[in-house]
């Protein structure tokens, strides 16, 4: 008795769809059924791929087909007409071997194909049409989706966690009053320093619908909204799929995958190709606290099993020399049989000898970085116009000196790679004369091409650089409106560290008459590097500037009245350095009768006839 299967496979993709209805998945089962009733076929087994083009090859239906082949399972594989098989005349091609090979009939129905009758001419030029065909289709859509997202449409039914389609244009996105908050939840609860794995666990736990199932709840219509085993189960892959879209400040993003031909796979399209508009639905994450958020996922964290939870200055603190990160170290006991809990650099770390220790204590970073916010702060709220002045100079010269070192070294770097280009066509004609072995020329040819990707990639970063100080103007009523944010700054945590802290800079440690000393510099958020006047400095500055008033005010004087105050300025300067006789004379002088002035230019006379 024959127990093999009669597999009845369909497919059905959109653009299949849209040209006509006849090969509905429906129809095309109801034609199949019908086809193995009326020839004799038995042990039917439907496999269906709907919504999957015949130019991939992943499908799941068909890779089970293919598994139950090499499994020899398989008598007979029923279709419609080659098409539904596939459209790549080779890969079809190979199938069909395959089936000889494992014993499988292969039947096309519409197409007169049947492998038992013998293959007829014609079937390999079809396979062709129909691989054409798909090639043709696909141009067509592109074009149209290309010419879709030019004008900023969307060109599928993706939907952000956190919006919901326009009931009246489903073009555009309007907040989910549900989703939104939670969305919020989560950027905020990363730059409080938790994890993503504690982040998916809260919500799992307080009962939140992860995306998917939100979705069905409200009965809302995404291409993402596919069946979810378990509403409240939120992975991992699910937080960090949600932090890294852009879409949250207010953006529109479009052709974010390519693929090089209709046969490829989907990829992501390189950044610089990403077509953007701004402000084109509402803002549920302002762009400053997606920046901080990107930093903080792109550092590697490991958890300390006597916590339970990462150090939140990883990521933060960078070595002074090497410019590598520096790395957490935390134990039960240290020098002296006393915990140890600190930071040193990561080359020193790896035993390469690189660079050296940079040890430095975490308590020790985390007061000298409160003490900056505090100073800083305290500034800000006592001298706003003061600060923002101090910062735009400031920034002004930084900008400056950067600008000139990167196009010092942009300089250099071209000049280098034209050198290379110069060395490499001599390699050449070196080895065309055989002057130089070829294992020679090759591991040569080798190093010359990466260090002129390393020049390449140099070039491009500084270039960037000097174009982020060109259209970056510095933020300090950012910071300004940060520091109103944080009314109490009074212990430090990790949402201070992240939300006021760009980086921390480590510098090795030196002993100068018995004292260890170390530099720290600290670098804040918008503004960078900034140092607030001492007390000292602040009186200086009060002083500068009641002088200048005095000044300005004497300008406003009557030509007699200042020629009095020029005479009584050039009396104090006698005083301060006639010396004790000419003091004497003044203090003598000023006890006779007349008026201020007149008694004044006396002086003046007395004293220069004594000096």
């Amino acid at each position: 008795m024959n127990t093999k299967l009669t597999i009845l496979y369909e497919r059905l993709s959109r653009e299949d769809e849209r040209e006509t209805e006849s090969i509905s998945i429906e129809n095309q089962k109801a034609f199949l059924e019908d086809y193995a009733n009326r020839n004799g076929f038995t042990n039917i087994l439907h496999l269906t791929d709907d919504g999957f083009s015949g130019t991939r090859w992943d499908r799941p239906s068909y890779l089970k087909l293919i598994d139950e082949v090499e499994r020899g399972n398989v008598g007979v594989c029923i279709v419609k007409d080659m098409s539904r098989i596939g459209r790549d005349h080779l890969r079809v091609g190979l199938l069909l071997e395959q089936f000889r090979e494992c014993g499988v009939r292969f039947i096309a129905v519409n197409d007169n194909v049947d492998t038992d009758k013998g293959m007829d001419d014609f079937t390999p030029f079809r396979n062709i049409i129909n691989e054409w065909v798909a090639r043709d289709t696909s141009r067509k859509i592109r074009t149209i989706f290309n010419a879709r997202t030019a004008q900023g449409k969307h060109v599928t039914g993706a939907l952000p966690y956190g919006y919901l389609h326009d009931p009246n244009d489903r073009q555009k996105w309007i907040l989910d009053e549900v989703a939104a908050p939670i969305v919020k939840r989560i950027f905020k609860s990363v730059i409080e320093g938790k994890t993503l794995s504690q982040i998916a666990s809260e919500l799992s736990e307080e009962k939140v619908r992860c995306p998917n199932a939100h979705w069905q709840h409200i009965k809302e219509s995404t291409s993402k909204g596919r069946p979810s085993a378990d509403p409240y189960k939120w992975s991992i892959a699910t937080v960090i799929a949600i932090t890294k879209k852009q879409e949250y400040m207010g953006l529109k993003v479009l052709n974010k995958t390519t693929k090089e031909n209709y046969k490829a796979k989907r990829k992501p399209t390189p950044k610089e190709d990403l077509i953007i508009f701004k402000d084109m639905h509402p803002i549920i994450v302002d762009e400053e606290t997606w920046t901080i958020v990107q930093r903080l996922r792109q550092t590697r964290r490991s958890t300390k099993k006597l916590e339970g939870t990462p150090n939140p200055l990883t990521g933060v603190l960078y070595c002074a020399d090497c410019g590598e990160k520096m790395y957490h170290k935390k134990g039960s006991t240290g020098r002296d049989n006393k915990p140890h809990h600190e930071y040193v650099c990561s080359s020193y770390r790896h035993y390469t000898r690189s660079c050296t220790c940079h040890y430095i204590r975490v308590e020790v970073v985390e007061n000298l970085i409160l003490n900056s916010i505090q100073r800083v702060s305290k500034y800000v709220n006592e001298n706003e116009e003061e600060f923002l002045a101090k910062v735009l100079e400031v920034s002004a010269i930084s900008q400056e000196e950067t600008i000139k070192t990167n196009r010092k070294k942009i300089t250099n770097s071209k000049r280098r790679r034209e050198d290379i280009g110069s060395l490499v066509k001599k390699l050449y004609e070196t080895y065309a004369v055989g002057k130089i072995p070829e294992e020679h020329f090759t591991d040569l040819l080798a190093s010359y091409h990466t260090e002129q990707q390393s020049i390449d990639s140099e070039i491009k970063k500084l270039q960037e650089e000097i174009d982020h100080y060109n259209t970056e103007s510095v933020k300090a009523d950012k910071f300004i409106d940060l520091v109103k944010r944080h009314t109490e700054l009074n212990e430090f945590t990790p949402l201070l560290l992240n939300e006021f802290i760009e980086k921390v800079i480590v510098y090795e440690p030196v002993k100068e008459n018995g004292k260890r000393e170390q530099r720290v510099d600290i670098f804040l958020n918008f503004i960078g590097q900034f140092e607030p006047p001492s007390p000292i400095e602040e009186a200086e500055q009060k002083n500068t500037s009641k002088r200048s008033r005095e000044r300005k005010f004497r300008y406003e004087m009557t030509e007699e009245e200042q020629e009095n105050e020029r005479a009584i300025d050039r009396v104090r300067y006698a005083k301060k350095v006639a010396g004790k006789k000419a003091k004497e004379k003044a203090e003598r002088l000023e006890i006779l009768q007349g008026s201020r002035y007149e008694n004044l230019v006396k002086e003046e006379i007395q004293i220069g006839k004594g000096a």
